[in-house]
This record gives C-alpha cells, structure tokens and sequence, in this order.
C-alpha cells in the first residue's frame, strides 16, 4: 500500500497519510503521531461516516491538536508534578499541564515522527526509536504500533516496546469518537457501558488519590449502559474536578488478555462501538477542554462533548503509587499490549 503526502513538518520533514481499507471500514492514519485521522464506518442503513474527531492539515495536529487521534507517550495521561522514582533515582519530566505532565510532556509521541516498517491493503506497522532522556525519560526505547483490519468492522490495535535501560512506559490511542458522525455536535446522547465496578478519584488537578473507589452510587457507574449526559453535570466532587468525564475505570478480568471493556451505542445512528483490551484501565474523557475554537473536517467546530474517548491504558500516575498494576519496563523484557475496536450498526 502506497501513502500519500500529508504535507512537512515545521522542521521539513514530509508526512504519509495511510489509508486501509476492508469491508465497510476504511482507517485513515498519518506517520505524524501515528494518528488515526478518519475512521468511516458504516450506519443502520449502510451509510459510512467518518466517525473521529480531527483536523485537516498538518500544521493543525503540529500545533492545535489536543492529541486528536494520536499514540499518546511515552507516557499516556498523567505524571504527577512532573517527577517520578525507579530504582532509586529522581526522574524530573517537563510540565505541560501544570503542575503535572500530561501524556509523555510537550514534545510526547503525539508530535513526534513514525517510520512505516509494513503498509498493506488492511494492515500497517509504525515504529520510532525514542532515545535515551526523551522528555526527562530513561531508556532507549524501541516502539511500534500497528494498525490492522483482521476482518470486516474490526479494527486492531497492537503496541510493543523495548528498552535498554529500566523505565516507564503507557501507551494508549487518543481518538475522540462521535458515532453520529464528525461534525453532528455533542455525544451526550450516546449509551455507554464499561466493565469495571471500581474507578480512580481523582484530586483538583487530574491526578489519582491512590483510592481504588466502587463506581456504584456514584456518577461514574456505567455498569448498564447510561447516556453519557444522565450525570454529566451532577453535582459530585468527582464531576466537577472533571469537568465532566475524565477518570480512569480499573477494568474487570485479568490484565494481559483481551477482554471487553466498554459499549457505545448512538441511537440515532445505530451504530456500536465495542472496545476489548489486554491492559487494566480505561481512561473515559469527554472531550471537556474542546472550547468551540478547533473546526474539524466538517467545517464544523468542536465544543466541550461533542467527542468521547475510551483510551485503554495503564493507571495515571502509577509511577508514583506502588499499589497500582507496575509501568515498569526493563531490559530483556517486551512490552505488549492490544486493543480492538468493533463496529456493528442495528
């Protein structure tokens, strides 16, 4: 499969866009980033839609994106006060969302470029060499992604990574669905479910409390599907410290195997967004910073709700929480993670 240009970067480097193609899907993904920049899906009535929120131009993901569609790294939400302990040293990471870092810092994978290692029809791999202190960051690390169409309304999702030296390491893509279509406004309508009973409280600046909290009783329990505006604006702490969704869920099953992890259902639309994965959180953010300021391919502009992400990954922060699933990475061993995305329409 030949790419086809997507412009330069600000430093001339020129950017691929990728297009994979099987049955009613059809994934469009950039080697900037590792950005998935158009994702069409068909309807009820067999009628395809791009279903993720994005920008038209390069100069707009270099420079607007709030990690639209992107591999967030190298390490995925957040870092608390930009430092973190392995082995006895003090690792100290720039701060992009004080006073945290926020999905690897400034200069994270989401604005880095990709290498195409494999590109057919329904399947294409991306890798890059992060080099050792990359964002405050041990280690060299070797990492890819690749992104596969394995059968009709199946979109796959594998990452793998290798160190030389002892680090830290969450992955996760940042795409920002809206079933409805791109453009069609907010998602507060969509039924949601995910398979956890328990999820992270977070303090007034996005980070966990250590607290492993049971979801039930509270605004984030999705154990039966619920329209993600039932409780947006209720008036509990975590909500508010939110703006709305954005907490990770601590996902039943056992980590390291595929397994479901949430539904989202557009009725108006009919279609279903069924996500499985092999890591133990799933972080549910609905898109709260979008201000109206950013215009998709629609021509229609973005506001607070009119995206949800299901970003499968590792605990925020755990770094900094010995009770949480370890992030760790160490030489001799290969980090490996899936996650899939399933599309049906009824």
């Amino acid at each position: 499969m030949a790419g086809e240009g997507f412009g330069r970067t600000r430093d001339g480097e020129p950017v691929t866009r990728y297009t994979l193609e099987r049955g009613p899907l059809r994934l469009q993904v950039i080697d900037y980033g590792a950005v998935v920049t158009r994702l069409e899906v068909p309807d009820r009535a067999g009628r395809r839609a791009n279903v993720v929120l994005g920008l038209d131009t390069l100069a707009g993901y270099e420079r607007l994106s709030p990690h639209f569609g992107a591999v967030a790294g190298r390490f995925a939400n957040r870092i608390a006060n930009g430092r973190f302990d392995l082995d006895g040293h003090t690792y100290h990471l720039p701060v992009n969302e004080p006073p945290n870092t926020l999905h690897g810092g400034p200069e994270g994978f989401a604005h880095r470029l990709w290498r195409a290692t494999a590109a057919e029809a329904d399947r294409l791999v991306l890798a890059r060499r992060s080099p050792d202190g990359e964002m405050g960051f041990p280690g060299t690390l070797d990492v890819e992604v690749a992104y596969s169409l394995p059968e009709d309304g199946l979109v796959r999702i594998d990452y793998a990574a290798r160190t030389d030296r002892p680090t830290v390491l969450n992955l996760t893509n940042h795409s920002y669905f809206n079933l409805a279509g791109e453009g069609a406004g907010e998602v507060l309508g969509h039924a949601v479910a995910v398979e956890a009973d328990a999820f992270l409280p977070i303090d007034a600046t996005g980070i966990p409390t250590g607290e492993v909290r049971a979801v039930a009783g509270t605004p984030l329990d999705f154990r039966a599907p619920e329209a993600l505006g039932a409780r947006i604006r209720a008036g509990d702490p975590q909500i508010v410290r939110g703006k709305g969704y954005d907490h990770c869920f601590v996902l039943r099953g056992e980590a390291g195997t595929l397994r479901p992890a949430a539904t989202c259902h557009d009725p108006a639309s009919g279609r279903l967004l069924a996500v499985a994965t092999t890591l133990p959180g799933l972080q549910l953010y609905t898109g709260n910073t979008l201000d109206g300021t950013l215009v998709g391919p629609s021509g229609r502009t973005y506001r607070a709700g009119d995206g949800v992400c299901f970003e499968t990954q590792g605990f925020p922060d755990a770094p900094n929480h010995p009770g949480f699933p370890s992030c760790v990475l160490r030489p001799g061993e290969r980090f490996t993670a899936t996650t899939t995305w399933r599309f049906s329409a009824a």
